[in-house]
């Protein structure tokens, strides 16, 4: 497996396995057991998916050793405080069955109920303090966040010791955030990239189909072809055995430059119904 290398030496492999929208229990388990069998050495969850059990149960009865598994999980909007952080860090690792995670995240950088006189500063940098901790005590391997833009990443590295390794955002085809990604690149935070197919409406378009058929690929493929191009991680999701070996099939081609132009371009990629993804960081 190809693999990238955190700012702070730490490889990861270059996809992930999703589980967003997995039920726990044997769902989950049967899927991240077919993934790991399968090739991938990557998974990623979060407190609010609400199926670490079942992945940790998935990883602890496969054939691999834990180091030898990269893992992700997210602290969730209740817990933007260093004390509530502190102790949600302790309850995923029991949950999980694992004496560390190799990555840590904050899920969102601007819970509801923070908004108020930007009150998610406090909550971010409290959140921040109670994983730099986590770090330095190694239960985890690297930390970062998700769904961060570029005032939230301003704001938390005003008080941060440690920079983020990794921000997990929305990025696919017809969705590149430039400037966001001009912006972690500049601080070396990898960027991983969820919905990575666009929410699945990158399958109507005409532009991909066409793409998709040039090289011989689905157009799922090609989307997270794009997707390791552009320098991102992507973490695609499935639960049908067949979509979870297919989306590791994306190192034995290369897209030429412009072709990755054409997928960059792809206007007619709806990402949210609610129009630009930027809309659901405010």
């Amino acid at each position: 497996m190809e693999e990238y290398r955190l700012s702070n030496g730490v490889t990861i492999p270059k996809i992930g396995f999703g589980t967003w929208q997995i039920p726990d229990g044997e769902e989950v388990y049967n899927s991240v057991t077919h993934a790991l069998k399968v090739g991938y050495r990557h998974v990623d969850t979060a407190q609010i998916y609400r199926n670490e059990v079942g992945v940790g149960r998935a990883i602890a009865d496969s054939d691999l050793a834990r180091e030898d598994i990269f893992l992700t999980t997210k602290i969730w909007n209740d817990k933007h405080d260093y004390d509530l952080a502190k102790a949600s860090i302790e309850e995923s690792l029991e949950k999980l069955g694992v004496d560390y995670v190799d990555l840590l995240l904050i899920h969102w950088p601007n819970p509801k109920a923070l908004r108020e006189n930007d009150a998610w500063k406090a909550g971010n940098a409290g959140a921040w303090k109670a994983m730099e901790e986590a770090y330095r005590a190694g239960k985890v391997r690297a930390i970062g966040v998700s769904n961060f833009m570029i005032h939230h990443l301003e704001a938390l590295l005003e008080t941060a010791d440690i920079k983020p390794h990794v921000n997990q955002v929305l990025l696919a085809p017809g969705c590149t955030q430039e400037n966001l990604v001009a912006f972690c690149r500049q601080y070396d935070i990898l960027l991983e990239a969820y919905s990575s197919l666009g929410t699945g409406s990158i399958f109507d378009n005409p532009v991909a189909q066409e793409l998709a058929t040039k090289y011989g690929k689905s157009v799922a493929q090609l989307a997270l072809r794009w997707s390791l191009q552009k320098g991102f991680l992507p973490l695609p999701k499935s639960v049908t055995p067949e979509n979870i070996e297919a989306n590791l099939q994306i190192f034995d081609f290369e897209l030429s430059a412009d072709d990755v132009d054409k997928l960059d371009k792809l206007y007619s990629v709806k990402i949210k119904n609610s129009g630009s993804p930027v809309s659901m960081y405010n």
